[in-house]
């Protein structure tokens, strides 16, 4: 089948193999048709349309037929027969579409090249290298590695962020920096598109109103640049927090967040998340604890600590900015 044509003599050897992987396709599917009317049998006296059992030495064709035609309706001995031919008739059917799928990609890419009857052999390479891509990403829907796309690198501390954490899409980051040289932490944002889509049209102060307001979903992603104590890190945080928070009656959420970490140093690298919604903010620590803290005065302070006219990180603040209108 692969040299059942004569090739135009212009036709290059790319072409020439399309054509024939081509052939081979429509042949499959011509197979497959001609099994499914051969197997489809009704039964004469039958007055509702139920069909004849099917032998058990033709499991994989029934399979087959039954992949491409309609389901095939009998007793229960063939319908484990068919059952037992589903993985065969899969395998088949995946041989097909990667078959389908090459002789597609090779004859798009060689139109140009026939067309001006121009072939070189570093398009061939690029054209092979294309269908390799071709051949990972359809066998990937098969049970293949998914593709991943790159995190983004904080440039001061080297720390990555992925694209995406709790349903969210990343924004922007920066760095901690205390006492003007030693930097602590990275930090990054995640907001919902949606919930800033009729936001991010609106100019930098709208965008800054928002982040400022905890009722746009967004997640706080801190990971360690150094090795520190959690009491030094707890202390911190309500360091930022407490004269924020000066007045507000609900003061105990800033014991319940010192409660939320372990006791247990942090090293560089350690990770913790805090997803604001409204008035509840989830916490996840760094050995992977999770605790929750309800209060609009809390979740409030904590976006004025990361948002806020004098933001604990300045680059970051800038960084998310700017990146909102690319969500």
């Amino acid at each position: 089948l692969a040299h059942s044509y004569s090739p135009h003599p212009s036709s290059s050897p790319l072409q020439h193999r399309a054509m024939s992987t081509m052939i081979i396709s429509s042949r499959l599917c011509h197979q497959a048709r001609v099994l499914a009317r051969h197997h489809h049998h009704r039964s004469p006296a039958s007055t509702n349309n139920t069909l004849v059992p099917v032998s058990r030495t033709r499991r994989s064709e029934v399979g087959l037929a039954n992949i491409i035609s309609r389901p095939i309706f009998s007793n229960a001995n063939a319908t484990n027969a068919t059952n037992n031919a589903n993985g065969d008739a899969s395998s088949i059917s995946s041989i097909s579409f990667l078959v389908a799928a090459t002789a597609t990609l090779l004859c798009t890419t060689t139109t140009t090249g026939a067309n001006n009857n121009i072939t070189s052999s570093s398009n061939n390479a690029n054209n092979e290298s294309t269908l390799s891509k071709l051949v990972q990403c359809s066998t990937g829907s098969f049970g293949g590695d998914p593709v991943m796309i790159a995190p983004v690198t904080e440039p001061a501390t080297g720390k990555m962020f992925p694209r995406l954490c709790n349903g969210m899409t990343f924004a922007g980051c920066g760095v901690r920096v205390k006492w003007g040289f030693v930097k602590v932490y990275a930090v990054g944002t995640y907001l919902d598109p949606l919930a800033m889509s009729m936001v991010k049209s609106q100019g930098e102060s709208a965008v800054k109103k928002a982040l400022l307001d905890p009722k746009y979903p967004r997640t706080i992603r801190i990971v360690m640049n150094r090795n520190l104590s959690v009491d030094k890190y707890t202390s911190a945080i309500l360091e930022a927090l407490e004269p924020r928070m000066a007045g507000c009656q609900d003061l105990s959420s800033l014991e319940e967040f010192k409660k939320l970490n372990p006791k247990v140093d942090l090293v560089d690298g350690a990770e913790m998340e805090m997803t604001i919604r409204g008035d509840v903010m989830l916490y996840k620590n760094a050995t992977g604890g999770l605790g929750q803290i309800r209060s609009l005065d809390f979740t409030t302070a904590m976006c004025d600590v990361f948002y806020g006219e004098e933001a604990v990180s300045p680059t970051h603040l800038k960084s998310v900015v700017g990146g909102v209108p690319n969500l």
